[in-house]
C-alpha cells in the first residue's frame, strides 16, 4: 500500500476492488491464505479484548457491530441479517469494516466486508474442520444453497480437499445455482431431494440456512457416528438448525461461549452445559477429535477475531497491491487545534474560487 503525507486520506476497498482483489490472488488461495491468518488468531486468542457483538434485533432481523483489538490494531465489523431480504432483490446479510492503529487511533482501512466475510466464515468452518473433522473426509453435505455455500465448498476444498459435495435447498434453484457455480472447479456434484439424502455417505454436514427460527435442519435420526458437524446458519437468538438431541451426543466446539450460548445451536441447552472453546484447540492445548466414532460440532455464529484476521489480512494483501481508492476521511488540519480555523480557510477558498 503506498504510503501518502496526507493523514486524512484512509485506503478504502470497494466490492469492484475486492473481487479485483479476490480473482488476482485466485479464490482457492485467497482462502488457503486467508485460513493462516484466522488460525494464527486463534492460536493467540488470549491476546484479543473479547466481548459478545452488540445487536439490535427487529422483527425482521439483526444489525450488528462486532469490534476486537489486539493491543496493536483495533477493528470492528457493521453487520446486518435479514433473511426476507431476498423477497426484495437485496442481500440477507451486509457488511464492511474498520481496522485502525491503536497507537494513534486513525483507521488504516476501510473495506466492504460482505463478500468478505463470506470468505471469512468459509475459512473459519474449515480452520475448524482441520482439527474436527474425520482424517481423509472428502464429501461434504452442504444443506441450505444460498450466497455462503459456494465459498464454503472452495474453503474445504482448498484447505482439506473435499471434492464431492451432496447438495440440498428447500429451494431447487438454490441447488441449481450452487452446482452450476461450482461445476467447472473440480467438484463431483449430488444434487439431492432431501436433507435426509444429502447426508448419506457425508463425512463432513454443513448446515448454513437463512430462516430467521427455530428449525430442524437435521433430526437425530440423520446423524450417525464419526460426522462432523459445521452448523453455521444458527446465529441469533431464536434461529438454530439441529435438534436438540444431536447435541447431546456431540462433543461441542464453540467461539466465544458467552456469545454462542446466546446465538448458538447451544441456546437450547442449560447455561452450563460443557462445550470446548475452539481456540484452545488450534492453540493445542486440548484435543479436538479423539476418535473415528466420535461426532464433532462446531457450533459457528462468527466472532469479531475472525473480522480481525479478514481486514489484516486485507491491509496486508494491499501493501503489494493497489486494488483501492484514498478515502478523504479524517479532518486534518495544518495546527491540529485549529479544527475551526480549517473550516473558516476552507469557507475562504470556496468564496475565492466562486468569485
Amino acid at each position: 500500500m503506498s504510503q501518502t503525507q496526507n493523514l486524512n486520506i484512509v485506503p478504502f476497498v470497494s466490492v469492484e476492488n475486492m473481487m479485483d482483489l479476490v480473482l488476482s490472488i485466485g479464490v482457492e488461495k485467497f482462502l488457503l491464505e486467508l485460513c493462516a491468518y484466522v488460525e494464527e488468531d486463534f492460536a493467540r486468542w488470549e491476546s484479543f479484548d473479547k466481548t459478545p457483538r452488540i445487536a439490535s434485533h427487529s422483527h425482521d432481523g439483526v444489525i450488528e457491530l462486532m469490534p476486537t483489538s489486539d493491543g496493536k490494531l483495533y477493528g470492528f465489523k457493521y453487520v446486518n441479517g435479514h433473511p426476507k431480504n431476498t423477497k426484495s432483490g437485496r442481500q440477507t446479510v451486509t457488511a464492511f469494516g474498520v481496522l485502525a492503529d491503536v497507537d494513534n487511533g486513525y483507521p488504516v482501512l476501510v473495506t466492504e466486508m460482505t463478500i468478505l466475510t463470506a470468505l471469512r466464515t468459509a475459512a473459519t468452518s474449515a480452520v475448524a474442520a482441520k482439527h474436527l473433522a474425520p482424517k481423509g473426509a472428502r464429501t461434504m453435505a452442504i444443506i441450505g444453497n444460498g450466497a455462503q455455500s459456494e465459498f464454503q465448498a472452495f474453503a474445504f476444498k482448498a484447505l482439506l480437499g473435499v471434492d464431492h459435495l451432496r447438495l440440498y435447498d428447500i429451494d431447487p434453484s438454490a441447488t441449481e445455482r450452487c452446482a452450476r457455480n461450482l461445476e467447472s472447479f473440480g467438484f463431483r456434484i449430488d444434487a439431492c431431494r432431501s436433507a435426509e439424502e444429502a447426508v448419506e455417505g457425508a463425512q463432513i454436514v454443513t448446515t448454513v440456512t437463512a430462516d430467521k427460527k427455530n428449525s430442524t435442519i437435521l433430526s437425530d435420526n440423520m446423524v450417525g457416528p464419526g460426522i462432523h458437524i459445521n452448523a453455521v446458519g444458527g446465529d441469533c437468538p431464536g434461529k438454530t438448525e439441529l435438534h436438540r438431541d444431536i447435541l447431546l451426543r456431540s462433543d461441542i466446539f464453540v467461539e466465544f461461549p458467552p456469545q454462542t450460548r446466546i446465538e448458538g445451536e447451544i441456546q437450547q441447552l442449560p447455561e452450563d452445559y460443557p462445550v470446548q472453546e475452539l481456540w484452545k484447540v488450534v492453540a493445542g492445548t486440548e484435543t479436538g477429535r479423539r476418535s473415528e466414532t466420535q461426532i464433532t460440532l462446531f457450533d459457528s455464529v462468527g466472532f469479531a477475531t475472525e473480522d480481525f484476521s479478514a481486514l489484516r489480512y486485507v491491509k496486508d494483501k494491499l501493501s503489494a497491491d493497489s486494488r483501492f481508492q484514498n478515502l478523504d476521511l479524517l479532518a486534518d488540519p495544518d495546527e491540529p487545534r485549529d479544527l475551526f480555523g480549517m473550516l473558516m480557510r476552507h469557507q475562504a477558498r470556496a468564496t475565492q474560487a466562486v468569485a
